[in-house]
């Protein structure tokens, strides 16, 4: 195996790593509704149509990933609001 050929291997090995490590960091994260500061949501909503476009601290309907089992000790809900 030459160099260059050694040096795609790594750098496959090192994407296949990160892929599993992506996955495993997904399975421990929740959606949390409520506590997203202003410009820090994660994601749309009826409001808006993408990440960071939140316009209040703490809007019901707006969510962040959190780390699972902390939504609600940080005052919020990992179920949407009642439309």
């Amino acid at each position: 195996m030459n160099k260059r050929q050694a040096l795609i291997a790594a750098a496959l090995a090192t994407v296949c790593a990160a892929q599993v490590g992506t996955a495993a960091a997904a399975e421990e994260k929740e959606k949390c509704y409520g506590v997203a500061k202003t410009g820090q949501n994660d994601c749309a909503t009826a409001a808006h149509s993408c990440a960071g476009q939140s316009k209040t601290d703490n809007a019901a309907e707006e969510w962040k990933y959190v780390a699972k089992g902390t939504c609600e000790k940080a005052g919020g809900k990992t179920t949407p609001p009642a439309k």
